[in-house]
Protein backbone atom coordinates (compact mmCIF):
# COMPACT_ATOMS: atom_id res chain seq x y z
CA UNK A 1 0.00 0.00 0.00
CA UNK A 2 1.44 3.50 -0.82
CA UNK A 3 1.85 5.55 1.96
CA UNK A 4 1.09 8.97 1.93
CA UNK A 5 2.66 12.36 4.16
CA UNK A 6 0.84 13.18 6.38
CA UNK A 7 0.42 16.94 4.81
CA UNK A 8 0.09 15.76 1.24
CA UNK A 9 -3.49 16.75 0.08
CA UNK A 10 -5.56 14.16 -1.46
CA UNK A 11 -8.06 14.49 -4.32
CA UNK A 12 -11.63 13.78 -4.18
CA UNK A 13 -14.55 13.81 -7.34
CA UNK A 14 -17.81 14.87 -6.12
CA UNK A 15 -21.34 12.89 -7.71
CA UNK A 16 -22.63 14.59 -10.74
CA UNK A 17 -25.27 17.62 -9.81
CA UNK A 18 -27.07 19.67 -11.84
CA UNK A 19 -24.60 22.61 -13.32
CA UNK A 20 -25.83 25.94 -11.79
CA UNK A 21 -24.76 27.87 -15.06
CA UNK A 22 -25.65 26.34 -17.91
CA UNK A 23 -29.11 24.53 -18.07
CA UNK A 24 -29.87 21.45 -18.84
CA UNK A 25 -25.70 20.74 -18.21
CA UNK A 26 -24.18 18.32 -15.19
CA UNK A 27 -21.07 19.48 -13.32
CA UNK A 28 -18.43 17.19 -11.33
CA UNK A 29 -15.86 19.18 -9.24
CA UNK A 30 -12.21 17.44 -7.71
CA UNK A 31 -11.27 18.84 -4.46
CA UNK A 32 -9.13 19.19 -1.52
CA UNK A 33 -8.50 20.31 2.01
CA UNK A 34 -6.40 23.10 2.97
CA UNK A 35 -5.97 22.51 6.46
CA UNK A 36 -2.49 22.37 8.10
CA UNK A 37 0.81 24.62 7.75
CA UNK A 38 0.77 24.26 4.09
CA UNK A 39 -2.80 25.31 3.55
CA UNK A 40 -1.31 28.81 2.41
CA UNK A 41 1.52 27.55 0.11
CA UNK A 42 -0.87 25.07 -1.65
CA UNK A 43 -4.01 27.69 -2.05
CA UNK A 44 -1.60 30.18 -3.90
CA UNK A 45 -0.79 26.97 -5.92
CA UNK A 46 -3.87 25.38 -6.50
CA UNK A 47 -5.65 29.12 -7.23
CA UNK A 48 -2.66 29.23 -9.91
CA UNK A 49 -3.96 26.08 -11.52
CA UNK A 50 -7.70 27.28 -11.37
CA UNK A 51 -9.18 26.29 -8.12
CA UNK A 52 -11.53 27.89 -6.13
CA UNK A 53 -11.24 28.01 -2.28
CA UNK A 54 -14.81 27.80 0.10
CA UNK A 55 -14.22 27.48 3.23
CA UNK A 56 -11.32 24.93 3.85
CA UNK A 57 -11.83 23.12 0.37
CA UNK A 58 -9.90 24.07 -2.80
CA UNK A 59 -12.04 22.93 -5.33
CA UNK A 60 -12.49 22.85 -9.50
CA UNK A 61 -14.84 21.31 -12.15
CA UNK A 62 -14.32 18.36 -13.52
CA UNK A 63 -17.34 17.75 -15.73
CA UNK A 64 -17.46 14.76 -18.39
CA UNK A 65 -17.02 16.11 -21.83
CA UNK A 66 -17.62 20.30 -20.68
CA UNK A 67 -14.73 22.71 -20.38
CA UNK A 68 -16.87 25.50 -20.06
CA UNK A 69 -15.92 26.94 -16.71
CA UNK A 70 -12.57 29.32 -16.98
CA UNK A 71 -10.44 30.79 -14.85
CA UNK A 72 -9.55 34.14 -15.17
CA UNK A 73 -7.65 36.95 -13.62
CA UNK A 74 -7.12 40.53 -14.09
CA UNK A 75 -3.53 41.91 -15.51
CA UNK A 76 -2.83 44.70 -12.74
CA UNK A 77 -0.31 47.07 -14.23
CA UNK A 78 -1.86 47.01 -17.49
CA UNK A 79 -5.66 47.20 -16.63
CA UNK A 80 -7.82 49.34 -18.43
CA UNK A 81 -9.09 51.88 -16.60
CA UNK A 82 -12.54 53.06 -18.84
CA UNK A 83 -14.21 56.11 -18.90
CA UNK A 84 -17.09 53.94 -17.50
CA UNK A 85 -14.93 52.57 -14.68
CA UNK A 86 -13.67 55.93 -13.35
CA UNK A 87 -17.42 57.20 -13.53
CA UNK A 88 -17.99 54.54 -10.68
CA UNK A 89 -15.27 55.15 -8.65
CA UNK A 90 -16.72 59.09 -8.67
CA UNK A 91 -20.32 57.81 -7.99
CA UNK A 92 -18.82 55.90 -5.02
CA UNK A 93 -16.46 58.50 -3.85
CA UNK A 94 -18.53 58.62 -0.33
CA UNK A 95 -17.40 55.00 0.33
CA UNK A 96 -14.09 53.48 2.19
CA UNK A 97 -13.09 49.76 2.32
CA UNK A 98 -11.08 49.19 5.27
CA UNK A 99 -9.14 46.06 5.89
CA UNK A 100 -10.56 43.75 8.57
CA UNK A 101 -9.81 39.50 10.28
CA UNK A 102 -11.90 37.55 8.90
CA UNK A 103 -14.37 37.78 12.33
CA UNK A 104 -18.18 37.62 11.13
CA UNK A 105 -20.52 39.92 12.56
CA UNK A 106 -24.61 40.06 12.17
CA UNK A 107 -24.80 43.67 10.55
CA UNK A 108 -22.62 42.14 7.57
CA UNK A 109 -24.92 38.37 7.96
CA UNK A 110 -28.05 40.81 7.77
CA UNK A 111 -26.35 42.27 4.52
CA UNK A 112 -25.84 39.34 3.49
CA UNK A 113 -29.19 38.09 3.68
CA UNK A 114 -30.81 40.91 1.90
CA UNK A 115 -28.09 40.48 -0.97
CA UNK A 116 -29.32 37.27 -1.53
CA UNK A 117 -32.82 37.13 -1.20
CA UNK A 118 -32.51 39.86 -4.11
CA UNK A 119 -29.92 38.32 -6.12
CA UNK A 120 -29.47 34.73 -5.75
CA UNK A 121 -32.89 33.46 -3.70
CA UNK A 122 -32.78 30.14 -6.30
CA UNK A 123 -29.64 29.48 -5.64
CA UNK A 124 -27.68 27.02 -3.32
CA UNK A 125 -26.60 29.51 -1.01
CA UNK A 126 -29.98 30.77 -0.37
CA UNK A 127 -30.86 28.83 2.89
CA UNK A 128 -27.65 29.95 4.35
CA UNK A 129 -28.61 30.83 8.15
CA UNK A 130 -26.10 33.12 9.93
CA UNK A 131 -24.23 29.67 11.74
CA UNK A 132 -22.99 29.04 7.46
CA UNK A 133 -22.87 32.69 6.91
CA UNK A 134 -19.64 32.23 10.09
CA UNK A 135 -18.61 29.64 9.10
CA UNK A 136 -17.42 30.71 5.51
CA UNK A 137 -16.14 33.43 7.06
CA UNK A 138 -14.45 31.76 9.89
CA UNK A 139 -13.62 28.74 8.85
CA UNK A 140 -9.90 29.29 6.77
CA UNK A 141 -6.35 27.93 7.17
CA UNK A 142 -5.08 30.52 4.54
CA UNK A 143 -4.59 34.34 4.54
CA UNK A 144 -8.02 36.12 4.56
CA UNK A 145 -9.55 39.39 5.19
CA UNK A 146 -12.79 40.76 4.88
CA UNK A 147 -12.96 44.35 3.32
CA UNK A 148 -16.00 46.57 4.69
CA UNK A 149 -17.17 49.49 2.58
CA UNK A 150 -19.04 51.80 4.24
CA UNK A 151 -19.97 55.34 4.18
CA UNK A 152 -17.48 58.55 5.32
CA UNK A 153 -18.27 61.92 6.29
CA UNK A 154 -19.84 64.19 6.65
CA UNK A 155 -22.43 63.40 8.17
CA UNK A 156 -25.32 63.51 5.78
CA UNK A 157 -27.80 61.11 4.84
CA UNK A 158 -28.47 60.08 1.42
CA UNK A 159 -31.14 58.20 0.29
CA UNK A 160 -31.75 57.23 4.19
CA UNK A 161 -27.81 56.43 4.34
CA UNK A 162 -25.60 57.74 7.28
CA UNK A 163 -21.94 57.60 7.74
CA UNK A 164 -20.56 54.64 8.95
CA UNK A 165 -23.58 52.57 7.03
CA UNK A 166 -22.04 49.29 5.55
CA UNK A 167 -22.42 49.05 1.82
CA UNK A 168 -20.80 45.90 0.98
CA UNK A 169 -18.36 42.87 1.70
CA UNK A 170 -15.68 40.83 0.27
CA UNK A 171 -14.11 38.08 1.50
CA UNK A 172 -10.55 38.76 0.12
CA UNK A 173 -8.00 35.56 0.13
CA UNK A 174 -3.82 37.20 0.17
CA UNK A 175 -1.68 35.14 -2.44
CA UNK A 176 1.69 35.49 -3.31
CA UNK A 177 0.52 36.71 -6.22
CA UNK A 178 -2.58 38.76 -6.21
CA UNK A 179 -6.15 38.75 -4.71
CA UNK A 180 -8.48 36.28 -4.75
CA UNK A 181 -11.72 38.01 -4.56
CA UNK A 182 -13.96 34.74 -2.47
CA UNK A 183 -16.71 36.07 -2.19
CA UNK A 184 -18.60 39.52 -2.33
CA UNK A 185 -21.91 40.86 -1.47
CA UNK A 186 -23.49 44.18 -1.31
CA UNK A 187 -26.48 46.75 -0.59
CA UNK A 188 -28.73 45.47 -3.49
CA UNK A 189 -31.11 48.85 -3.17
CA UNK A 190 -27.94 50.83 -4.07
CA UNK A 191 -28.00 49.64 -7.75
CA UNK A 192 -27.21 53.14 -9.30
CA UNK A 193 -23.32 52.67 -7.23
CA UNK A 194 -22.59 49.24 -9.38
CA UNK A 195 -21.17 48.20 -5.99
CA UNK A 196 -20.07 44.90 -6.92
CA UNK A 197 -18.05 46.35 -10.31
CA UNK A 198 -16.92 49.28 -7.95
CA UNK A 199 -15.50 46.28 -5.50
CA UNK A 200 -13.56 44.67 -8.20
CA UNK A 201 -12.00 48.19 -9.44
CA UNK A 202 -10.94 48.62 -5.13
CA UNK A 203 -9.58 45.40 -5.24
CA UNK A 204 -7.15 46.11 -8.33
CA UNK A 205 -6.07 49.50 -6.38
CA UNK A 206 -4.98 47.32 -3.18
CA UNK A 207 -3.20 44.98 -5.77
CA UNK A 208 -1.52 47.15 -7.10
CA UNK A 209 -0.71 49.05 -3.56
CA UNK A 210 0.60 45.89 -2.28
CA UNK A 211 2.96 44.93 -5.35
CA UNK A 212 0.98 42.08 -6.71
CA UNK A 213 0.19 41.06 -10.01
CA UNK A 214 -3.22 40.19 -10.36
CA UNK A 215 -6.83 39.86 -9.37
CA UNK A 216 -8.78 36.65 -9.25
CA UNK A 217 -12.26 36.98 -10.48
CA UNK A 218 -12.97 33.13 -10.29
CA UNK A 219 -14.56 31.44 -13.48
CA UNK A 220 -15.94 32.96 -16.65
CA UNK A 221 -18.58 30.28 -18.38
CA UNK A 222 -19.15 31.15 -21.90
CA UNK A 223 -22.94 31.26 -22.44
CA UNK A 224 -23.70 32.39 -18.76
CA UNK A 225 -24.99 35.73 -18.34
CA UNK A 226 -24.10 36.17 -14.82
CA UNK A 227 -20.78 35.68 -15.61
CA UNK A 228 -20.24 37.84 -18.86
CA UNK A 229 -19.63 41.08 -16.61
CA UNK A 230 -15.96 39.10 -15.75
CA UNK A 231 -14.85 40.02 -19.67
CA UNK A 232 -15.26 44.20 -18.80
CA UNK A 233 -12.09 44.04 -16.47
CA UNK A 234 -9.28 43.95 -19.40
CA UNK A 235 -6.83 42.96 -19.98
CA UNK A 236 -7.73 39.48 -18.74
CA UNK A 237 -5.67 36.30 -18.83
CA UNK A 238 -7.82 32.66 -18.65
CA UNK A 239 -6.06 29.14 -17.92
CA UNK A 240 -5.98 26.90 -20.60
CA UNK A 241 -4.73 23.64 -21.13
CA UNK A 242 -1.14 25.10 -22.01
CA UNK A 243 -1.53 27.61 -19.25
CA UNK A 244 -2.40 31.31 -18.19
CA UNK A 245 -2.93 33.01 -21.72
CA UNK A 246 -4.52 36.51 -22.75
CA UNK A 247 -8.15 37.49 -24.76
Amino acid sequence: MTQHPVDAPQFYLTAPAPCPYLPGRQERKVFTHLIGQRAPVLNDVLTQGGFRRSQNIAYRPACDGCRACVSVRIIIDEFDWTRGFRRVERRNADLIGTTLSHTPTAEQYSLFRRYLDSRHGDGGMADMSVLDYAMMVEDTHVTTRLVEYRRRGPDSRINGRGVGDIFGVSLTDILADGLSMVYSFYDPDEEYRSLGTFMILDHIRRAQAMGLKYVYLGYWVEGSRKMDYKRRFQPLEYLTPPGWVRE
